[in-house]
């Protein structure tokens, strides 16, 4: 699979709009974990990693940040500003969050549960194996 935005519903109501995601209906998969990123200081980035199993969707639940994509050949960058959309990343692409905004707030759900095993953490090793070397 690619990666790809995923919309969701939007129900707009004068007291407040309320958006969701479910199996199977929005995500690709069932929820194992969820997680979120906050109070990231300025000019940091967060992930810079991939997963050899494990998939993600990710929503900028409150302001924006870019999540940069690398299948070991190109990069592809993706702007979240919006709750009532996210990422799907499936396994093996390398991911780096970066450019938060204040105040900004990334949930991400995961088909796993936490397995540090799962985890390539450098780009050279990443690159080997997702070009079987």
């Amino acid at each position: 699979m690619k990666p790809k935005i995923i919309n969701l519903p939007k129900i707009i109501d004068p007291r407040g709009n309320l958006s969701f995601f479910e199996y199977p209906n929005q995500l690709p998969f069932e929820i194992a974990r969820t997680y979120w990123i906050y109070d990231v200081p300025g000019g940091e980035s967060r992930g810079s990693h991939a997963f050899k199993e494990q998939q993600e969707y990710i929503i900028a639940l409150s302001g924006s940040f870019d999540i940069v994509l690398n299948d070991g050949e190109k990069e592809e960058r993706f702007t979240l500003n919006r709750s009532y959309y996210g990422l799907y990343i499936p396994k093996m692409l390398w991911r780096t969050i970066e450019n938060f905004s204040t105040n900004s707030l990334a949930l991400i759900v995961s088909d796993k549960n936490f397995d540090a095993n799962d985890y390539i953490r450098d780009f050279r090793e990443f690159k080997k194996v997702r070009n079987g070397k």
